[in-house]
């Protein structure tokens, strides 16, 4: 998993409360185990009219906001079925952080499992990233998870909460399969003790 320390990007306006995991990625995407491919059906029902064309009006379709690396939503963002694919889809799309004064517990554990950093802000300053977001790709939001401050373009800081043992993983880029690897001498020690002692099992 990449680590996330500092990120300084644009941010797609995505005001719409209550986005859920369905349509962050859609049901008839959730085939594959893999989690590469799926950023091209990231809001796919949104993106896409029925023949597949993209839909101009959508705002990751709009050029200011194809690269966006951040997302600042509606209250309640990854509601719904606890699917791991949204945060996949979300950062192979390029989101490294969503920003919103709400998450659903089971996405928002899930965003940090895969590198992304929820972040959890009152109304009036999610509004004012929001209204920064507006402005298009010259304005760009400034996250810094070690100081755990979001930086809007205009210089305005807001610093967030996050618990400590998330805020570690993210940092250092430790996935649930990271984790254990930090304990890998451990393990072999154990593994070899206990052949020695149960050379049966």
């Amino acid at each position: 998993m990449d680590k996330f320390t500092t990120l300084t990007g644009v941010a797609a306006p995505m005001p719409l409360v209550n986005i859920d995991t369905d349509m962050i990625i859609p049901k008839q995407f959730l085939k594959t185990i893999k989690r590469s491919g799926l950023g091209k059906n990231l809001f796919d029902e949104m993106r896409y009219d029925e023949n597949g064309m993209e839909k101009p009006d959508f705002v990751l379709n709009q050029p200011a906001y194809r690269h966006a690396e951040i997302i600042v939503a509606g209250d309640n963002f990854g509601c719904g079925s606890s699917r791991e694919h949204a945060p996949w889809a979300l950062l192979d799309f390029g989101i490294r952080c969503v920003i919103s004064t709400s998450f659903a517990d089971i996405f928002y554990s899930n965003c940090f499992k895969n590198g992304i950093l929820p972040i959890a802000l009152p109304q009036d300053q999610v509004d004012v990233l929001m209204d920064d977001a507006r402005k298009g790709s010259n304005a760009r939001i400034t996250v810094d998870l070690e100081n755990q401050t979001v930086t809007s373009s205009d210089g305005q800081e807001f610093p967030f909460e996050i618990d400590p043992f998330k805020k570690h993983c993210l940092l250092n880029g430790l996935d649930d399969i990271g984790l254990t690897m930090e304990k890998v001498t451990a393990i072999d020690t154990f593994e070899a003790r206990n052949k020695t002692l149960h050379p049966w099992v």
